[in-house]
């Protein structure tokens, strides 16, 4: 795992000096404290920071081809590369290194553009191809490596954060007003957006290519979701066991320690079984708690390391961690508000102490159906065909829930749009459970001024949109696949990714692998979720696995106690930043409205402390990357 950075200029002549590409990588340099490499030529200049994973002492980049005019910055695993190396050994290309990034390059030269469609694995790189003073960015399927650029017409600069990038000059930090929103109402900015309207993110399963001062970017896989309704128990356990056990061998390749982030849920526990099964040394796990134990996994957690006989660490995290947050700030670049990026980051901070690599669970929830909300959307699809009709609310979006000061009205209207939450079209049902502050709060919370900004611009539109491109078996399926493209890569991937490269710690899912991502696609959901009881068929196939507690447990989000932290220990700490001058200046939200949500969560006539988090987080990442520039 690295970071990589690069400069190329329409005018070929127009020089690239290696400090700044240095000074780019040095804001970085917490993804790759392994060693830096630099490549540079007329217009063009690519910086790497590299963590030493796989050939330790020959896999130093930018890397060239045999006569160095193919050179590459590459930042992920290639989980295939044996396989890719032998086939392109056999056509006449010569390794001069064991790295997955050799084989890259020479498979550019043999397929062009079209190398992305072999590569098993997670990747952000860039291609300087020097005879057709051509650049190359491509990103992987699922959108497990950032991937972020900026281009003026004269230049196109990418890296693999935003800091980065920002280190190059007259780059604006234009805040874009419409990505604010979207920010607000899912916790992050979506691709292929950023929270600054001239940066953008390439986004998954993508290439850009950069070609005589033109930048164009086009997809190169797509989820295949195609359910097979003739398929049956059988044939899907058949194919599941087989392909996630391969999954997870590959990613166990490695020149370096490597363990696992063991939260006691039913993806990381049965990483972990699967890797106890592939390899005879224990392997080693990490845990974090909370005080509060309707937040705390930990006795799962240790029941699984007891039966595998792992070498376990746990931490517990507190209030008082929560200091930690303007440097967490920092390190996402955009606003980001997932709360779960908390504890994430000191999981990844206990296990880089003692490991480079740690696979995880990620995916599980979004390719077998296991997210609660998915319960919820079941049961809309059931009572939306006959009682929708009763109430007349079949396609109509949700009636808005009031804002905090405004009246809500007598016990037949709260029932009513409580009914209506669950009788509105899936669809819309869906977008209640991801929607932080949905349009009704925000409109509350917004200065007149910022709102005229946004000129009407529809944030809700991003996910009721994405269901339009699928047509599964279930409205339950419909979803894990919207899930799959929006939530996964833009809020999980983002999330692991950053908290765990700011330790330098390099993180691998199973449940990523494209190959295990098609199979899934293609179980019905019928054998995913069963009434109210998701993940079926994972928990059918590995049952033998995992004990009894652990498949019949619900799921538990990775979260923290926001409700309590904002109403008291955060108390201060929250107050003193969003009501301060200097944030109540900025003219994003009324003053009066933000003061009323506060002291209603405060004073227990509200709970908002999910609502509050948001704001928070957007004031520290403005004090950080704004006021601090």
């Amino acid at each position: 795992m690295c970071g990589i950075v690069g400069i190329i200029h329409k005018d070929p002549a127009a020089p690239v000096g290696q400090e700044l590409l240095k000074r780019m990588c040095d804001t970085i340099v917490h993804r790759g404290p392994d060693g830096e490499g630099y490549f540079t030529a007329p217009g063009i200049g690519l910086g790497h920071r590299r963590l030493s994973i796989i050939d330790l002492e020959g896999g130093s980049q930018p890397m060239g081809n045999e006569d160095g005019q193919v050179q590459i910055t590459f930042n992920g695993e290639i989980y295939n590369f044996q396989d890719l190396q032998s086939e392109l050994e056999a056509k006449g290309h010569t390794f001069r290194t064991r790295s997955d990034t050799e084989s890259i390059v020479h498979l550019y030269e043999e397929r062009g553009d079209e190398c992305v469609e072999q590569l098993r694995g997670m990747f952000a790189f860039g291609i300087w191809d020097g005879r057709r003073r051509r650049l190359l960015l491509a990103r992987d399927r699922i959108g497990q490596k950032p991937l972020f650029y900026y281009e003026d017409g004269e230049r196109l600069i990418f890296a693999s954060e935003m800091k980065a990038i920002l280190e190059a000059p007259g780059v604006p930090r234009e805040v874009d007003p419409e990505s604010l929103d979207l920010f607000l109402a899912y916790q992050y900015v979506p691709h292929p957006r950023t929270i600054f309207r001239h940066i953008k993110k390439v986004p998954p399963a993508h290439i850009l290519v950069y070609e005589n001062g033109k930048a164009e970017v086009r997809r190169y896989w797509d989820v295949p979701y195609r359910p097979d309704e003739n398929m049956n128990v059988a044939q899907a356990r058949e194919g599941l066991s087989e392909i996630l056990t391969e999954a997870t061998r590959l990613r166990m390749i490695a020149d370096v320690p490597l363990g696992a982030f063991l939260s006691g849920g039913i993806d990381s526990s049965l990483t972990v079984a699967l890797m106890s099964q592939l390899d005879d040394e224990p392997v080693r796990t990490f845990s974090i708690g909370f005080e509060e134990q309707d937040f705390s996994e930990v006795e799962f957690a240790r029941m699984i390391a007891k039966r595998y006989g792992t070498k376990h660490e746990e931490f517990i995290v507190r209030a008082e961690a929560a200091d930690v947050l303007p440097k967490i700030a920092w390190h996402y670049d955009e606003p980001f508000a997932d709360a779960s990026a908390l504890p994430t980051y000191y999981v990844s901070k206990v296990t880089a102490e003692h490991v480079k690599v740690a696979l995880s669970g990620d995916a599980g929830d979004e390719n077998f159906c296991g997210y609660l909300r998915y319960h919820r959307l079941q049961l809309a699809s059931m009572l939306s065909g006959t009682l929708g009709r009763v109430l007349g609310t079949r396609s109509k979006p949700p009636m808005p829930i009031p804002a905090p000061g405004q009246s809500r009205g007598n016990h037949f209207t709260r029932a009513r749009r409580l009914a209506m939450s669950f009788l509105c079209h899936p669809h819309h049902s869906y977008l209640r459970t991801v929607n932080m502050l949905d349009r009704n709060l925000r409109d509350f919370l917004y200065h007149p001024d910022f709102t005229a900004q946004l000129n009407g611009a529809d944030a809700e539109s991003f996910v009721l949109d994405t269901f339009k491109k699928f047509s599964g078996d279930t409205n339950v399926g419909n979803a894990a696949a919207v899930d799959l493209v929006t939530y996964l890569p833009c809020a999980i991937l983002t999330k692991v990714d950053i908290a765990s490269m700011a330790h330098s710690l390099e993180v691998r899912s199973p449940f990523l692998d494209h190959k295990l991502v098609e199979f899934a696609a293609t179980i019905p959901t019928r054998l995913k979720m069963r009434l109210f009881d998701g993940k079926f068929i994972l928990k059918e196939t590995f049952r033998q696995l995992l004990p009894p507690e652990i498949l019949a447990r619900q799921k538990m989000g990775f979260g923290i106690p926001i409700n309590r932290w904002m109403a008291q220990d955060l108390y201060d700490f929250l107050t003193g930043h969003l009501l301060s001058e200097t944030a109540l200046s900025r003219g994003y939200f009324d003053e009066t409205n933000l003061k009323k949500l506060i002291s209603d969560h405060h004073e227990g006539r509200g709970s908002h402390g999910y609502n509050l988090w948001p704001l928070l987080m957007l004031e520290l990442w403005h004090q950080q990357f704004v006021d601090g520039a």
